[in-house]
C-alpha cells in the first residue's frame, strides 16, 4: 500500500506543480485571461491532437486484447456517463450540466491511470493499459463532445449539429486518423514524429498552467458545492459501482486492478480545455480537476488496500 501511495504522489506531484505555477503566473500578472484563452485554444486544436495521435500510434493494438474486459469497460463507461448526466439534470443549473457530467465521468487515464497500471503490473499493465487508453480516448472525447454540445451557447444541439461537432472535434479526428497507423503498424518519418512529439510534450504543462491561471478563491467558492458533488461521484461512487460490477462478473487479478485504477483516476485536464472551447463554465471544470486530483492520493490507496485485502487483485 505504501508503494502505491508513493507512486500516486509521484504521478500527481508534477500536476500540482504546474497548477501552482499557473496560479503564481496569474497572480504576478505574467499571464492574463487573454493568454489563457489563446493557449487553451492552441492546446485543444493543435497540441492535444498531437498527443492523442502519438498515443494511439504507439499503442500495441495486437497484444493483451481481451474482448470481455474491453466490452465491460465500454459498458461501464457508458453507464458512468449516463449516471453523471442524469444526476447533473437534477443537481445543476442547465448551463452547468455539461461541465458537471464531463467532470464526473472523464478520468485522466492516459497519464495517471496508465502510470499506476504500469507501476503495479509492469509490462502487462502497460500493454493492457495502453489498449484501454486508446478506447478511453475515443469514448471520452465523443461522449464529452455530445454532452457539452447539448448545453453549449455556441454549439447547436440538434442531432445533426451534434454529430457534426463530434466528427469536427480535433481530438476525435486525431484518434480516427491514428487508428490505421497503429493497426497496420505504419510509422511516421522521423522528423515528423519528432515535431509532433515536441507539441505533445507541451500539452499537459500548458493545459495545467491555464487551469491554474483560472483558479481563484472566489472561483472555488462559486463552484464549491457542484465541484465537490462531481468530484465525489468521480472518485467515490462511480469507481465503487463499476469495480463492484467487474468483481461480480468474475474479473480478478491484474484485470480487476487495472479496471479500478482506470475508473478511479481523477478528472482529465482535457475536460478544462473542452469546456473553454465550448464556452462553458471552465472555472467549474478547473475546480473539479483540482479536487479529484487531491482526492486520488487517498481513494486510490484505500481501493487498492480493500481489493488486496480481499485477495481479488
Amino acid at each position: 500500500m505504501l508503494a502505491i501511495f508513493l507512486q500516486t504522489l509521484t504521478v500527481t506531484a508534477p500536476v500540482f506543480a504546474m497548477l501552482f505555477l499557473g496560479v503564481l503566473l496569474k497572480r504576478i500578472n505574467w499571464i492574463n485571461d487573454n493568454f489563457i484563452h489563446t493557449a487553451s485554444a492552441l492546446v485543444f486544436n493543435v497540441m492535444m491532437p498531437a498527443l492523442l495521435f502519438l498515443g494511439i500510434l504507439h499503442a500495441d493494438l495486437h497484444s493483451a486484447l481481451q474482448p470481455d474486459l474491453l466490452i465491460y469497460f465500454c459498458f461501464a463507461t457508458l453507464l458512468s456517463f449516463a449516471v453523471a448526466w442524469g444526476w447533473a439534470i437534477f443537481r445543476c443549473p442547465r448551463v452547468d450540466r455539461g461541465i458537471y457530467a464531463q467532470g464526473a465521468f472523464r478520468g485522466n487515464n492516459g497519464v495517471i491511470g496508465l502510470a499506476l497500471a504500469a507501476s503495479m503490473y509492469g509490462d502487462y499493465g502497460i500493454s493492457l493499459g495502453a489498449i484501454l487508453a486508446a478506447l478511453v480516448i475515443l469514448f471520452y472525447n465523443t461522449l464529452s463532445t455530445i454532452v457539452l454540445a447539448v448545453y453549449s451557447p455556441v454549439i447547436k444541439s440538434d442531432p445533426w449539429s451534434i454529430c457534426k461537432s463530434v466528427f469536427a472535434n480535433p481530438l476525435i479526428i486525431s484518434v480516427i486518423a491514428a487508428a490505421p497507423f497503429a493497426y497496420f503498424q505504419i510509422g511516421l518519418p522521423g522528423w515528423l514524429e519528432k515535431s509532433a512529439q515536441y507539441l505533445a510534450d507541451t500539452t499537459l504543462p500548458l493545459a495545467l498552467i491555464c487551469i491554474g491561471g483560472t483558479l481563484s478563491p472566489a472561483a472555488l467558492r462559486k463552484s464549491g458545492d457542484m465541484a465537490l458533488s462531481a468530484s465525489l461521484m468521480k472518485m467515490l461512487w462511480l469507481p465503487v459501482l463499476t469495480t463492484f460490477g467487474a468483481w461480480l462478473l468474475g474479473f480478478r487479478g491484474a484485470e480487476l486492478g487495472i479496471l479500478f485504477l482506470y475508473f478511479g483516476s481523477p478528472t482529465a485536464a482535457a475536460s478544462f480545455v473542452m469546456a473553454r472551447a465550448a464556452q462553458g463554465n471552465h472555472e467549474l471544470a478547473a475546480a473539479i480537476i483540482v479536487i479529484t486530483t487531491l482526492m486520488a492520493a487517498v481513494t486510490t490507496n484505500i481501493g487498492i488496500f480493500v481489493l488486496q485485502a480481499g485477495g481479488w487483485i
